[in-house]
């Protein structure tokens, strides 16, 4: 019997505790087993001690008590694991059932987005989109936006270096589009803007959807029927839909667009501020100017434009009352349109 029964005895007692696991009638007999003081396998290693010649006593004995310290903190740790319970110690139960982590729902503006893309895509739209870092020529020129229009000084618009921007709208596309592709046209486009401006209803960075309609013979007609189709889609049909005289820089004539508050049905309240109205988007015949930049024969064709904000809507129909819980992250808005 020397060093080499020791390390067997080390892997006989390192088998035997793994096995134990937390049980703590297992891990009493294992230290029972290893570690007794009448016969245990400790006691009968020391005893042996004596037995051996003189020069192996040394390493005997240093190994010896290697193996007493091994053994005394894995009882220790195995004693500590059984009276904290499986949890907390080496086995897990793998055949229970998982926790599943919190799940919230969809967020009210990508739920807009769909609902209106729905409507348009019913009504014989396609649905584009583009780069949100833009170039001046298709966020402002080919819009007809002047160079003095307040939309493009640097305390209205995000400037990049390289002459690049942050879109400020979704009409960008509208131009991309008429560039390469010839009428007819008829094309909606959502995605994300910015512009510098945050407070209780605005915010750096928002949602649109615009939408254009170019070919022969469309008319300001065509626009109302349209526009009106949609909110009453929209909004249902008991909302009644004004045209109010108004002015963009890429459409003539140009006209907002208001509802009648759906909340108060128009008699009056503090969301439409007493006037039973809700203004809702901004419309327009195309700019024939628009047409001659972006290489459409404004002879041959008109068509009309308008855009509205998906976040605003989204407010309204939903309820939501301050436009900066939409960008806050928290589970428990969109958790309510699970």
């Amino acid at each position: 019997m020397g060093v080499e029964r020791l390390e067997e005895v080390r892997r006989e007692f390192t088998a035997a505790i793994e096995a134990a696991g937390t049980d703590p009638e297992a891990v009493e007999r294992v230290r029972v087993r290893f570690a007794g003081k009448r016969s245990g396998l400790l006691n009968e290693l020391t005893a042996a001690l004596r037995e051996l010649p003189p020069e192996e006593r040394r390493d005997y004995g240093r190994a010896l008590n290697e193996l007493k310290r091994f053994i005394a903190e894995r009882l220790e740790a195995a004693k500590a694991a059984a009276q904290a319970g499986p949890a907390a110690g080496f086995a897990v139960d793998v055949t229970l059932p998982g926790r599943r982590p919190p799940r919230a729902g969809r967020h009210p503006v990508h739920l807009v987005r769909r609902r209106i893309e729905s409507i348009f895509l019913r009504m014989g739209y396609t649905v584009e989109s583009g780069p949100e870092v833009e170039d001046d020529w298709h966020n402002f020129e080919a819009l007809n936006i002047p160079p003095d229009h307040p939309a493009r000084d640097d305390q209205d618009t995000f400037y990049l270096p390289g002459g690049f921007l942050l879109r400020t709208h979704t009409s960008p596309v509208q131009a991309r589009v008429m560039e390469r592709q010839a009428p007819p046209i008829r094309i909606i486009v959502p995605g994300r803007v910015y512009r510098r401006d945050s407070d209780l209803r605005h915010s750096p960075m928002f949602h649109q959807v615009e939408g254009l309609l170019v070919d022969e013979g469309i008319t300001f007609g065509h626009l109302k029927a349209t526009l009106e189709t949609f909110l009453h889609e929209l909004f249902g049909d008991r909302v009644a839909v004004r045209f109010r005289p108004s002015y963009f820089p890429f459409t003539e004539p140009s006209a907002e667009v208001d509802i009648s508050c759906i909340f108060c049905g128009g008699s009056g309240c503090g969301v439409c501020s007493g006037s039973g109205w809700i203004e809702i988007l901004g419309s327009g015949m195309v700019d024939p100017r628009v047409f001659e930049r972006v290489g459409v024969d404004a002879e041959r064709y008109t068509g009309f434009a308008f855009g509205l904000g998906l976040d605003r809507v989204a407010m309204l129909l939903y309820g939501i009352p301050d436009l900066r819980l939409m960008f806050a992250g928290d589970a428990r808005l969109t958790r309510q349109f699970s």
